[in-house]
């Protein structure tokens, strides 16, 4: 507010000697008029700009600095995120050699487990297809029993026919009549 109040005394000041210098026809007060007009002028330039330059200078110059330290802050960030991505690019080869030789360790593991397993279903099988060739062997054998036994009951029966006569078949029966009539052995236990 004191600025503002300045300003027209300033002004005023200005004016006076310029109306007075132009009325009296002097060319060297008007010379030294407007020496003492432009050191006014400079004066109060001066004033407002050394009362107001300062702190805009200051509030400048904290910017500033707050930008540097923030530039500064993002560099190291970024240079912490470039040692970063340095350190696992040097740990790559050697995560990359650990994870061949896991995979190679697990193939080999899973190569022995299907080994073992198939060698298992190797016995399984060996074991199985002999009770299947015993089973069948039996069941051959016994059907080649039976076959046997009937060939030789139908080779019997044709024996049989060809000397049974009718004559030879009426003395058979008259035989076992006469067997009936026979008392029965005694038993002996």
């Amino acid at each position: 507010m004191k600025r503002f109040a300045l300003l027209p005394v300033l002004a005023l000041a200005l004016l006076i000697p310029a109306a007075h210098a132009q009325g009296e026809g002097g060319e060297d007060r008007l010379g030294l008029w407007k020496w003492a007009n432009f050191a006014l002028l400079a004066g109060g330039l001066g004033y407002l700009i050394a009362k107001s330059a300062p702190p805009l200078f200051a509030a400048r110059s904290r910017k500033i600095r707050e930008d540097m330290a923030e530039a500064e802050r993002l560099r190291e960030q970024a240079e912490a995120r470039l040692n970063d991505v340095g350190r696992r690019l040097d740990n790559l080869e050697s995560e990359m050699a650990a994870l061949r030789a896991e995979a190679e360790m697990e193939a080999h593991r899973e190569s022995q487990r299907m080994r073992v397993k198939t060698e298992a279903e190797m016995v399984r099988i060996r074991v199985h297809a002999e009770q299947e060739i015993a089973a069948a062997g039996k069941a051959a054998r016994l059907e080649l029993k039976r076959y046997s036994a009937q060939l030789a009951i139908r080779q019997a029966e044709l024996m049989v026919r060809e000397r049974l006569t009718p004559g030879a078949e009426n003395e058979l029966v008259r035989d076992f009549v006469r067997g009936l009539d026979r008392p029965a052995p005694p038993q002996t236990r």
